[in-house]
């Protein structure tokens, strides 16, 4: 595999390096001052075509690679600036040359006879996407790949310079505002004309420049002239052997006035269109009401936690997926926009587990689990803008997420037997949002913003396992032992009320500096209710009554914050500085059998943020935030709640807060003059006073009189305020370089956690060291097949006292696409996987999927034969850990599948 890896490489060298020389020069007006950022393109005159491209740096500085031997049009272009039309013949050696650029006096028009791959206009970066698209690109995702600093993860996810897209729209239309993955894997790339990068974005005209929004970036689709009011999109409709089928009709309509996105998939294939995991981090697009004051205080999730997916795949998985996104424009003042999202699988998920627990005592647990998931999404979207004048904006957002969910589990303990797990949870959750931005003069700015959430969990666990000695919940809970095995179930519900306010003012000093002043308040109210209780063999229901308060909840918990803060930003030379403030007057109160516990503090909490513009393409950046930490009721009810069948769980009502000191350190730089893209992260987080679990693991007694007691796996945990504090450390960037029609990575990232616990009395302290690193090589060719290879490279250490542990995969991958004979498109994608601890090779599997399509000319018919899991591969291997163990895990995915799938283009 290495062997074939390096051979690629140097082929790829090669042929891009082939037969090259280089023109540059600087770029200059009149004046003799540099131009940053002209766009200097060479047309070679025989082909027509765009032989190389380049942009100028602060220095004015342009670089091109020429074809030796070859008359070309060189065409130099800034805005407000004459463009320079010049002929160059080039030779056998390399070339330097200037050019002065004279002020344009001409009120007519220019004729552009080729748009450039790459534009720069201040804060918005312009591709055009046929520039780099080679014919073989089915969906955004594929295009994006191809442009110099944009990323598209696994997940879908949209990156740019290492920050997530948080926003994706269609001419300037928001497409599913929350999530960019159903634009990656759905807008048909032959529809794209452009794709914008809009740094520092802000949806408010009036606020933009105010704050920071350096990590605000959002990226607008232009389509091409022929979709534009006119339905387009696909059909699409496969099958194959086993009763295998997949059916995804996809329809987009844009006009001025609105626009109408249909997205379907179903499929039994392992293709997910949108999991649980993507259900649950939907944002919808709300954000923080109570961001930069240093509050932390987020709902939990109260489910008992169903199986995941190990890397989107299982052993069988069945999904439904319809999703209509819409926008109008009412008149030029109203907007009104929103969604709907259905997602319904049927999941079978098979694994085999090592358990090793951190004490030496507790005997090692291996286990076997085969689990039946059923799930059914629902998320609603209404949102509504009305702009009178660009001194008001007006914003109301409804955001409803809804779900009916089932798992039930067989699952084999090696130290416990057969063991029956059922889980169901009807969650529900309704936030609204309510925004107003006033502008009363150009001094006085003005933005009210608030935001309810109400929620509604009901978590149901049930577990029927067998009378053991080794299950030591027994006695805890007051269980009746008469019976043929034990029938257990808990009944949770939690419910949550929550409000955020602020207003802000900004008064605006001049151009470079202007004042903050801010005033909120956060109020919660959260009800928990719980109870456990056993079934009998007849049915009935058996009364826990060795303590009611050991096996019920009834817990009601207000949390309140009222702040005042300030905040300074101005401009001097290359940084920029904003200093900051915030003081805040807390109260909290829970209130569970009949008593009531409650305090009240206030606190001052700094902040800082410091940004050096080195070039109007690179920066540094600083971040210091110190930040309070509040938990929310899932850990203050102090009756018994099941996590598992394993483990209990008892909450903590004095538990406190706990204080972070969170620094960030970061660079980038987008260089167009030699192409290179690089970005880097540093944080470090220090926790006070952290919420920690106490955990206590119950004895088994001695076989025999006189033996000694021996530990169980069974736990029973409770939360604690630890005097020893949390540090988390992490680092992560990534080097990026076009050479032509070469584009080549290298990133890694760097993760150092520290905690300390307590177990059966006694402090351990955890630590876990992670480390990945990946590096790659994609060619770019419009007349040939491309190939991209590339390693990853992934160390995970886990050292929990006595017990040591390392985990190392190592994965090379080939890539190949190749459009041929005007008519054939295949794709094939494969990667290798080695698994291993310190001792041995776990696992050792590859993956290999391919594609073959047929589309004539001018057809609107493309024919597909698809191939998943070509090597057959049975299973795959994730390692974890968690307070007290770590483990190792085998889970079975689907096997090889053959789809026949036809498409017809709209």
């Amino acid at each position: 595999m290495k062997k074939i890896v390096i051979v690629l490489l140097c082929l790829g060298m090669v042929q891009a390096t082939y037969a090259q020389i280089t023109l540059d020069g600087i770029v200059k007006d009149t004046l003799g001052n540099p131009l940053e950022l002209a766009n200097v393109i060479a047309l070679n005159k025989k082909t027509n075509t765009l032989d190389s491209y380049g942009i100028t740096n602060h220095e004015g500085r342009f670089r091109l690679s020429l074809k030796k031997n070859t008359n070309y049009t060189i065409k130099v272009s800034f805005i407000g600036l004459a463009t320079i039309n010049d002929s160059l013949t080039t030779k056998e050696a390399d070339i330097k040359k200037d050019f002065v650029m004279k002020t344009d006096n001409s009120l007519q028009a220019v004729e552009l006879t080729y748009e450039m791959p790459v534009t720069i206009k201040g804060d918005t970066i312009v591709y055009n996407a046929d520039s780099f698209k080679n014919g073989s690109e089915k969906k955004l995702g594929d295009v994006l790949k191809k442009l110099p600093g944009v990323e598209v993860t696994d997940d879908g996810e949209i990156e740019v310079e290492g920050k997530t897209v948080s926003k994706v729209m269609v001419e300037g239309k928001e497409f599913f505002d929350g999530d960019s993955k159903l634009a990656t894997k759905n807008i048909p790339a032959d529809a794209i004309d452009k794709v914008e990068v809009l740094k520092n974005h802000n949806d408010v005209s009036q606020m933009r420049g105010l704050g920071n929004d350096q990590d605000n970036v959002a990226i607008n689709i232009k389509l091409k002239e022929g979709k534009k009011n006119f339905w387009f999109g696909e059909v699409t409709a496969g099958a194959g052997p086993e009763e295998r089928y997949i059916a995804n009709p996809r329809m987009f309509y844009y006009s001025p006035k609105y626009s109408l996105n249909i997205i379907t998939d179903f499929n039994n294939i392992g293709s997910i269109p949108f999991t649980r995991r993507d259900f649950f981090n939907f944002s919808g697009g709300f954000r923080n009401t109570s961001r930069n004051t240093g509050t932390n205080f987020n709902v939990a999730t109260s489910d008992i936690g169903f199986l995941t997916l190990r890397n989107n795949r299982a052993q069988a998985i069945d999904s439904k997926f319809g999703a209509a996104n819409f926008s109008y424009a009412v008149k030029k003042t109203w907007d009104i926009t929103g969604f709907a999202i259905y997602s319904g699988s049927r999941t079978e998920i098979s694994e085999n587990s090592i358990n090793n627990y951190l004490d030496e005592n507790i005997p090692d647990e291996s286990t076997i689990t085969n689990t039946r998931q059923k799930s059914d999404l629902g998320l609603f979207k209404l949102s509504t803008t009305y702009k009178p004048n660009s001194n008001n904006q007006l914003d109301y957002d409804a955001f409803v997420k809804v779900s009916n969910q089932g798992e039930r589990t067989d699952f084999f303990s090696s130290l416990l037997g057969d063991i029956d797990e059922n889980q169901t949870q009807n969650p529900y959750s309704i936030n609204q949002n309510f925004n107003y931005y006033y502008t009363a003069n150009e001094k006085n700015i003005f933005a009210f913003e608030a935001q309810h959430l109400l929620q509604d969990e009901d978590p149901f666990y049930n577990a029927r396992l067998a009378q053991s000695e080794q299950f030591r919940f027994t006695d805890i809970l007051g269980l009746n032992t008469t019976q043929s095995g034990l029938n257990i179930g808990q009944d949770k519900r939690v419910k949550t009320n929550k409000l955020d306010a602020r207003l802000d003012y900004w008064y605006v000093l001049n151009h470079k500096s202007n004042i903050n002043i801010t005033v909120g308040t956060t109020l919660s109210t959260q009800r928990f209710d719980s109870e456990i209780f056993q079934v009998l063999d007849d049915g009935s229901i058996f009364p826990l009554t060795n303590s009611m308060q050991e096996v019920t909840n009834d817990v009601k918990y207000n949390f309140s914050d009222t702040y005042l803060g300030m905040h300074y930003k101005i401009k001097t030379g290359k940084f920029t500085f904003t200093p900051g403030i915030t003081a805040h007057a807390y109260s909290v109160k829970n209130t569970q059998f009949d008593s009531e516990f409650k305090d009240t503090f206030t606190r001052f909490l700094p902040d800082v943020d410091i940004r050096l513009q080195l070039k109007n393409s690179e920066n540094i950046n600083f971040r210091y935030q110190m930040q309070t930490d509040f938990t929310d009721v899932n850990n203050l009810a102090t009756g018994l709640i099941f996590n598992n069948y394993n483990s209990l769980f008892r909450g903590n009502r004095t538990l406190e807060n706990a204080l972070s000191h969170n620094l960030n350190l970061s660079y980038f730089s987008f260089n167009m003059f030699n192409y290179t893209n690089i970005f880097a992260f540093v944080n470090y987080n220090k926790r006070v006073d952290p919420i920690r679990n106490r955990s206590q693991f119950l004895t088994i007694p001695g076989t025999n009189p006189g033996d000694p007691d021996v530990l169980s796996t069974n736990s029973v945990s409770s939360p604690f305020n630890s005097s020893f504090a949390d540090e988390t450390f992490s680092a992560n960037g990534r080097f990026e370089r076009t050479f032509g029609k070469l584009k080549a990575s290298v990133g890694g990232s760097y993760s150092l956690s520290k905690f300390t616990q307590e177990i059966n009395g006694n402090r351990n302290v955890n630590e876990s060291f992670t480390q990945s690193y990946q590096t790659r090589l994609s060619t770019n060719f419009r007349n040939a097949p491309n190939i991209e290879v590339g390693y990853n490279l992934s160390i995970n250490k886990y050292d929990q006292g006595n017990i040591t542990n390392t985990f190392t995969t190592n994965s090379p991958f080939v890539n190949v696409d190749a459009y041929f004979l005007k008519s054939f498109v295949f794709t094939a994608d494969y990667s290798y996987f080695n698994y291993k601890s310190e001792e041995r090779t776990i696992n050792s599997y590859s993956f290999l999927k391919a594609d073959l399509a047929y589309q004539k000319k001018d057809s609107k018919w493309e024919y597909t034969l698809s191939g998943t899991n070509l090597l057959n591969t049975k299973s795959l291997n994730q390692d974890n850990s968690n307070n007290f163990s770590t483990s190792t895990s085998e889970y079975f995915i689907q096997p090889r599948y053959l789809i026949l799938s036809v498409k017809y283009n709209l």
